[in-house]
């Protein structure tokens, strides 16, 4: 079961696997849909240029079915605030593609015997031959089709870079870890915490580890899922340093897990340490949306008390549960795409909480549909006034944040949510942040932007905390 959890899903046999079965799919499935078209399926003789007349056909009318239903999704649904990457439009094509050349099969299999030979669909002896034909080739269409579909679905987890392994795919990497313990808590016993001036690294450190707890909305009300908490090597010495705090938050939708597997959190931090004596901060990944597909906006409005969730219960319980730094000067929120959007807001409306944020794609406001009105309707009934004064752009117009600083970054292979990077990035400016901005290579509108940007980030911040290398 262990090798089964560890087996990669990006790169490797299964990748490669999956090419060969779809290739091998799709030909058949083009293959049979020429020879039904073209009125060549007695003979099995097929003219030229037949299955690529077909294919650009198939092609063609798929594009338009994915495009009609993403701009229903967009539009019509509000399903999604932003626009989906082509590249996962793309492969949603081909997975259409597949489906209709599918249909079109079955169509010509079940169709025969109307008018043509064997219309009863068996023989004097009993048997039938016919139909055995077709349920076979029924399951070889069905076979391909879903080659095509799974090679679809792993090039869209390739492109968000979420699910690494077969574990993080089923959660069982999430599932292993261990609630955190009384002995890792302030009430431990533990030698009080000191300062990192004057904290020294005993010669042999532990392995950062990794624990879950649920944090109670005592004051919101907010039922928020299991957070999780990297406690980094210093922490679990004796006595241990005041730990800076990085709070962070995924995209949606999504989970706080997610943080775990495609932002590859645990290995970001471990690698910090180890180039600091084994200080890191205490990262604390929280979950401000309560299920997989809600979405808060991070704001206390008429859909839930997420801002009072993450601005006093989080921060509340943290200081109260964990040995860390409660100067706020060494406290830090961050996020990926909405959890981006949602640590900018922290940053701008709870300065006195949240110092510093490393935004990875940040909207540039947060939102529940694509059409910003039916946003401002369904969170504050469509009082537009209450929504703007609540933006991150509009704070930061109205207000000064020198000493504080953000750290954005965003795909290079993402032009909508550099977009949004530029535009935040040249307010936070003005409103008096130190501002840095990078463009991830190579990366979309992917978990690859969180991990590839958190080296950078955590040195930004180190800076700050003064944690030295």
């Amino acid at each position: 079961m262990d090798y089964l959890d560890g087996l990669s899903l990006v790169d490797g046999p299964v990748v490669w696997l999956a090419w060969a079965a779809a290739a091998a799919g799709l030909a058949y499935l083009l293959r049979h849909a020429a020879l039904r078209r073209t009125g060549f399926a007695h003979t099995g003789r097929r003219p030229p240029g037949a299955a690529v007349a077909v294919a650009a056909a198939v092609t063609l009318i798929a594009a338009a079915l994915v495009a009609a239903v993403h701009w229903f999704l967009l539009y019509a649904v509000t399903v999604f605030p932003a626009e989906l990457p082509g590249e996962t439009l793309a492969w949603s094509v081909a997975g259409v593609v597949a489906l209709l050349l599918w249909l079109m099969r079955l169509l010509g299999l079940w169709g025969r015997g109307r008018g043509g030979t064997n219309p009863g669909g068996t023989n004097p002896g009993g048997t039938n031959p016919g139909g055995t034909h077709r349920w076979r080739s029924s399951a070889a269409a069905t076979a391909a089709l879903l080659a095509v579909l799974a090679l679809s679905a792993v090039q869209i987890n390739i492109y968000f870079g979420l699910n690494h392994t077969v574990g993080d795919l089923t959660g069982a990497a999430a599932a292993r870890i261990q609630p955190l313990e009384a002995d890792l808590t302030r009430a431990a016993g533990v030698p009080a915490a000191t300062g990192l001036a004057h904290w020294q690294a005993p010669a042999h450190l532990p392995d950062g580890v990794i624990r879950k707890a649920v944090i109670p909305g005592t004051v919101s009300g907010f039922q928020s899922r299991d957070a999780y908490i990297y406690l980094p090597p210093a922490y679990l010495s004796s006595p241990r340093p005041a730990l800076p705090v990085l709070v962070l938050f995924s995209g949606q939708p999504g989970s706080p897990a997610d943080w775990l597997t495609g932002g590859a959190l645990r290995s970001r931090l471990d690698r910090f340490a180890a180039e600091h004596a084994g200080v890191a901060p205490v990262a604390v990944v929280v979950d401000p949306n309560g299920s997989p597909s809600g979405n808060t906006l991070c704001l206390d409005s008429r859909i839930a008390r997420a801002d009072t969730f993450l601005a006093r219960d989080v921060p509340d319980w943290i200081n109260r549960t964990l040995d860390v730094d409660p100067d706020p000067r060494q406290w830090a929120a961050g996020g990926f795409s909405f959890g981006g959007t949602c640590a900018m807001q922290m940053l701008t409306r709870h300065p006195a909480v949240y110092t510093a944020a490393l935004a990875f794609s940040s909207e540039e406001e947060p939102a529940l549909a694509k059409v910003r009105a039916k946003t401002i309707e369904a969170s504050f009934g469509a009082d537009t006034a209450a929504f703007d004064r609540l933006t991150p752009l509009r704070v930061m117009a109205e207000n000064r944040f020198d000493g504080h600083g953000v750290y954005f970054a965003a795909g290079d292979r993402d032009p909508q949510f550099s977009g949004y990077m530029d535009v935040l990035s040249e307010a936070a400016r003005r409103a008096g942040f130190g501002v840095e901005t990078h463009r991830i290579a190579n990366a979309g509108h992917s978990w690859d932007v969180a991990s590839g940007g958190l080296p950078g980030g955590l040195d930004f911040l180190a800076r700050r905390w003064g944690i030295a290398p």
